[in-house]
């Protein structure tokens, strides 16, 4: 590696937001100042190192503080953020310089600082990636739901198993164990180095501070470089496509954000600006909003609707499911009854001559908003002037499905909604192929789902039962065998002979659905008997109890998102989910993962872990598994979303 120039002295400061706004020669200028402040002020004391040539430093603690100043170690420098050691000799890349140093010691003292010949062209856009870069690490070290035993993977260190936490020197410590029983101590506040390891099998636990760790990330990270080329190749159309930018804030707009009837919460009024942001762009929106089950998706989707037809555009709402669309069209219908917008929705209960005058006014674009099945998709529904298209429940939806649209207009606006995204939904969201707003925060009022998972019992469902219908409150029943639904309701009436049941499953004819939902909503019926139909988008404040006969048979997405069909007010609402006396082990792990995330806004956790357990191999590529095996989901992301950054640079 050539060297250029042997300076004196040296100025290391932080990853973080306040240094990254900084231009390099702000710290030239500044630089009495900061040796000044780094005397007396906290933050400079912790956020700063200077170096001089000819003073002693201990290599050890001078590592560490690389370390935690937020810089990356890794087998060769390339990029700002980045270090590396050989015996005597620390290369370096300070976000407050132009081009790497280098750092020759004889023993502990510094011997020489001379400048290497690894540069940055544009230093606004690497620093862009680096902000970038701290802004998906938050996303990654998500640690809340960790237990002793999961594994983690640093940054720096690689894959270990996390032993629990240690108080050393009134400072707490995460402790992961390596091979051979080496240990590592990350302290509390230094999260952004770690991340849990989603993969496909348990990974390999080599020696701390072995070299097989900078090279693994090395080849992955060439891999990963090579992936990204693919799909920014594939993603370049989208790229170059623009269209009109909406105008927003106007005053209708703001007459509807203050008639909603509750209190927005944070993550939702974060989404909503996100939103309003991505449509104001020239470049089309293409945003996924993530949230858990009664977080305020849909009152997100009626807004984003609804300022769409302001800017004279059609908005498309696809649902999986006849019950979520006709329950859209409901929630849609009263949030704009007061405003001059046209709401219509076209499915399979409708009858011909309904369906064609929907088809023609559509045509015509007198209709603003169209909620609907996968019959929005057919041939003979042609919008004027279609722009927003929201998914929702996106992951109950292909890929060809979800571009179909698009296909006929490159400028669509696409909002897609999910509690428990799909793996590669989340992995594009990760890469920056699709922007992401995560609602974690629960609403005013709610608390999380009391959850009960236990071996089945007939005793413990009647108990169940008859507390809720005490309290007056209506009950799920979930058993997911069409055959044998009637039987089940038969046997329930016997153990609750004063109860009203009915029974709903997807075999029934659409009009029947509907009819059974509207008698319940009505609360004709205080328990509905139910297959997986109830999966998506039934929302009824007054059910508060759920019971899973057979909890083993739902995968764990399904099962989070099933739970959550309860719980939707300020009631305390319970879950009961049952299993049989033999199990299989992946059945037992996806109750045990289901268990671990009792808490509000788990939904997200959850989808990485539901990856992890079905060891999702296609979601990137079977010939990308291995590499993601290695380093873990997570920093795999995170990689390739570096990778993007730097290649659009």
């Amino acid at each position: 590696m050539n060297t250029i120039n042997k300076i004196n002295q040296l100025l290391v400061v932080s990853i973080t937001p306040y240094f990254l706004e900084k231009e390099v020669f702000w710290f030239q200028a500044n630089l009495e100042e900061i040796l000044k402040s780094a005397k007396t002020q906290q933050f400079f004391q912790d956020n700063t190192v200077f170096l001089k040539t000819g003073l002693t430093y201990n290599i050890s603690e001078l590592l560490r503080k690389f370390d935690e100043l937020g810089y990356e170690r890794v087998f060769s420098v390339q990029d700002p953020g980045e270090f590396s050691q050989r015996g005597g000799v620390i290369d370096i890349f300070p976000i407050n310089m132009l081009q790497a140093v280098q750092l020759d010691f004889l023993g502990n003292k510094v011997e020489n600082i001379s400048l290497l010949n690894i540069k940055i062209n544009n230093e606004k856009k690497s620093k862009d990636v680096l902000l970038k870069r701290l802004k998906s690490q938050e996303l990654f070290s998500d640690l809340k739901n960790i237990e002793v035993g999961n594994y983690l993977v640093h940054l720096d260190h690689g894959v270990g198993k996390f032993t629990g936490k240690e108080e050393l020197n009134n400072q707490d410590y995460y402790v992961l164990e390596y091979a051979k029983g080496d240990k590592l101590f990350v302290p509390v506040g230094l999260e952004r180095k770690l991340s849990n390891y989603v993969g496909f099998s348990d990974p390999i636990v080599s020696r701390l501070g072995s070299e097989l760790w900078q090279k693994t990330k090395r080849k992955v990270k060439e891999d990963v470089e090579k992936l990204a080329k693919d799909l920014l190749d594939l993603y370049s159309k989208k790229e170059i496509t623009i269209k009109k930018p909406y105008e927003t804030d106007l005053s209708m707009q703001k007459d509807l954000e203050q008639s909603f009837p509750f209190q927005e919460t944070p993550d939702q009024l974060q989404a909503i600006e996100d939103i309003k942001k991505d449509l104001q762009q020239e470049k089309p929106m293409d945003r996924i909003v993530c949230g858990d089950v009664g977080f305020g998706k849909t009152e997100i989707a009626i807004r984003a609707s609804f300022l769409a037809s302001l800017n004279g555009y059609q908005t498309a709402i696809i649902c999986p499911t006849t019950i979520l669309a006709n329950q859209h069209y409901n929630n849609f219908k009263k949030r704009l009854e007061n405003f001059p917008v046209k709401v219509a929705i076209i499915s399979r209960l409708s009858t011909k001559k309904e369906q064609r005058e929907i088809l023609r006014q559509i045509s015509e674009g007198k209709i603003d908003i169209l909620i609907g099945t996968h019959r929005i998709l057919s041939s003979d529904v042609e919008f004027k002037k279609l722009q927003l298209l929201v998914i929702d429940d996106e992951q109950r939806f292909g890929v060809k499905q979800k571009e179909k649209l698009r296909q006929k207009n490159p400028a669509l606006d696409i909002l897609s909604l999910s509690a428990t995204p799909i793996p590669r939904t989340i992995y594009l969201a990760l890469s920056s192929f699709k922007n992401i707003s995560l609602m974690q925060t629960p609403p005013q009022g709610r608390s999380a789902i009391e959850t009960h998972i236990l071996p089945y019992n007939e005793n413990k469902i009647k108990e169940a039962i008859e507390s809720e219908l005490k309290r007056e409150g209506q009950v799920y029943f979930l058993h997911n065998r069409v055959q044998t639904i009637e039987t089940t309701k038969k046997d329930l009436q016997k153990l609750l002979p004063e109860s009203k049941i009915a029974t709903i499953h997807g075999r029934m004819n659409e009009k029947q659905i509907v009819s059974i939902m509207k008698d319940f909503a009505e609360k004709k019926n205080n328990i509905l008997v139910a297959t997986t139909i109830i999966e998506s988008g039934i929302d009824l404040a007054n059910v508060n109890t759920i019971i899973v006969e057979d909890a083993s048979r739902l995968g764990l997405s399904q099962a989070y998102q099933i739970r959550g069909r309860v719980g939707r007010s300020h009631i305390k609402s319970f879950a009961y989910l049952f299993y049989p006396k033999k199990i299989p082990p992946l059945a037992k792990e996806r109750l045990k993962a289901l268990e671990q995330a009792k808490e509000l806004g788990a939904g997200y956790q959850i989808a990485l872990r539901d990856m992890e357990i079905r060891g999702a191999g296609n979601i990137l590529g079977k010939e990308q598994s291995g590499s993601i095996n290695k380093i873990g989901l997570n920093l795999y992301c995170q990689m390739l979303a570096d990778a993007v950054e730097k290649m659009r640079s």
